[in-house]
Parts: C-alpha cells; structure tokens; sequence
C-alpha cells in the first residue's frame, strides 16, 4: 500500500540518512519512478524532504526532524532489540511484521541508543533447540497463531501419545508458548496444553470466544511445568556421582565425599527404562545404588557392552565423532 510505502520512506530516511532514489526502490522493492512519485507526495504533505542532484546526492531529511522516544534508556534500547527474535517470529507468520516494527522503532531513537541498538543486534543471536534436537514441522502454526490473536475457535484432529491416537478436538486457543525449540498452544475448555507439531488437520470455525478474565499465560505455564514434573518424575533413584558431575533435578544426600571425591544423590526418574538411557550417556562417571532393579539392568547392559567391544571387528573403519560445527 502506497500509504505503508511513504512511512517507510520516512523512516529509512531517519534511520539512514542520505539515500538515493535507487537505493530506496531497491529496499522497498519498487521503480525508481515509484520512488520520485512517493517523494513527492511527502514534500506535498509538508514532510521536509530534500533532493541534492550530483554524484554524492540522494534525498535527505532536515536535520533534526525525527519522532523521538522519551524515557528509554541504553540498557532499556538493548534489550528491546535483544527480545526480537527472527526465527519464531518467522515461524509465526511475523518476520516482516517484525522487521517493520524495528525499523520504526530504531528510527525513532537517538542516536546514541540507537549504536547500542546496533551493537546487541550485531553481537548476540538466539538459537534455542539443542543441537541434536530434531526440528518438528509445525505447518498450522501461522493459523494457530492467528486464532490465537482473534478469538477464534479452532476445530483440529489432534494425535496424542495413548490410543485412540487420532482425536477430534475443539480448541478456544488463549495463547502460544515456545519451548526448547517446539511450539505449544495452550487452549480451553481446561485450559489444556497441546503441541501444535501433532495438529494434523484444523479448521478455523466462524465461531468466536472470549478468554477467561485474569488468565495469564506466563503463570499458567509456570505452574504447568511445576505439575507436569511431578506427574513424570514419579519414582527416585540413589547414585554416586563423581566430582564435578551434576545432574538436574538432584538432591545431595547428607554426609561427606569419600575419599575420591565422590558424592551420594538422590535423582528424580520417569521409569527404570527411561532412567537406564540417561544414566548410560555418564559412562563411567556415576553408580547406581538403587533402586536394585535398575542396578540390575544398568549391569547386563554394561557386560554385553563390554562382550560386545572386547575385541576389534574386521576391517572396521574409525571416522570419530565431529560433534557440533565450529570449535576445536
């Protein structure tokens, strides 16, 4: 639209300073005669925008004509361009949106917040999944999120974990949460919590509703985490650990190291099939006292481990482990 297209030119403007008219058609994707009819439409309008013909020529703005925003701080300026994140607001449906919104709200800023705008945009990126976590295609995301931000009522085919796997719901989505890397939504009647990647087909119904009055989000999820922890973590295990060696979740049990330095620990676990995996990634550096049915199984795994290694395969080749990329 003609109207966001003059905005932006303003903006740049403020932002960047001298600019010719190809450099700005080449930003905002447009001719060169779009860009002289633009310009002359904010000169018309009593913006004071100014042309200078020669090889360092370009349009400028008056000095000193520019929105400003009272108040902000530098500390308060970085972390205002440290919370855009570009990949989930992608994923969203929000990157240009995004970008836009920065590119006024840069615009606006003096000069000095603006270099320490500059400086946390250029220094710092936020990648939240793991390495080896796989991305989970989520492609009702953008939809989730814009009846999440209209109140609409959303009517999905959902697959869960216990059968029958394949469910219908109807879904009043309050609100969209991103975590390690994996989108949830977070929907009423309940409300409940479900992972948008599992939508398998949706439909967004002519039917509106209302949020709970005082449902906050953040809360919600905070407790959330709380009880989902405590419905997994059911049962416990005693370990030693080595030194330096820690584990989440974990609670010292009383009494001093021994006299290599190891220590006793009471750990959380899901189940003696999830915990056997989790303590196997340790090797060598813890000992599970008990429960006795998981020393056990850690002890048949570990011989047929050792069986299994004890001498070279033919011909076997040995390429390593390059682990994440970069480092040495």
């Amino acid at each position: 639209m003609k109207s966001s297209r003059l905005v932006s030119i303003l903006l740049l403007l403020q932002t960047r300073g001298r600019m010719t008219a190809a450099q700005l058609a080449r930003e905002l994707e447009v001719s060169v005669r779009t860009v002289y009819r633009d310009v002359e439409a904010l000169s018309a309008a009593g913006v004071p925008l100014y042309g200078d013909a020669g090889h360092a020529g370009g349009y400028r703005l008056l000095d000193g004509y520019r929105t400003r925003l009272t108040g902000l701080t530098a500390k308060e300026a970085e972390a205002l361009f440290l919370a855009g994140v570009p990949g989930p607001a992608a994923e969203l449906g929000f990157g240009a949106v995004l970008a836009a919104a920065q590119l006024k709200v840069r615009a606006a800023l003096p000069a000095e917040l603006r270099t320490h705008a500059d400086r946390i945009s250029g220094r710092f990126h936020l990648d939240a999944p793991g390495w080896y976590a796989r991305t989970e295609e989520a492609p009702y995301l953008p939809a989730v999120a814009d009846a999440v931000w209209n109140n609409r009522v959303l009517d999905v085919t959902y697959r869960r974990w216990r059968t029958p796997t394949d469910v219908r719901r109807r879904l009043e989505p309050y609100g969209l949460v991103l975590k390690a890397g994996r989108w949830y939504v977070v929907a009423g009647p309940g409300p409940r919590t479900f992972r948008v990647d599992q939508i398998l087909r949706l439909t967004v119904t002519g039917e509106e509703f209302s949020r709970p009055d005082g449902f906050d989000l953040a809360a919600y999820w905070t407790v959330y985490q709380r009880d989902f922890h405590a419905r997994l973590y059911r049962a416990r295990a005693l370990v030693r650990l080595a030194p330096g060696v820690r584990l989440p979740r974990a609670t010292a049990v009383d009494g001093p190291a021994d006299e290599d330095g190891w220590t006793v620990w009471t750990v959380p676990i899901e189940s003696v099939d999830h915990a056997e995996g989790e303590f196997l990634r340790l090797g060598a550096d813890v000992e599970v006292i008990g429960p006795p049915e998981l020393r056990a199984r850690l002890a048949r795994t570990v011989a047929a481990l050792a069986e299994r290694y004890r001498t070279p395969r033919e011909g076997s080749a040995h390429p390593g482990n390059p682990g994440p990329p970069g480092g040495d």
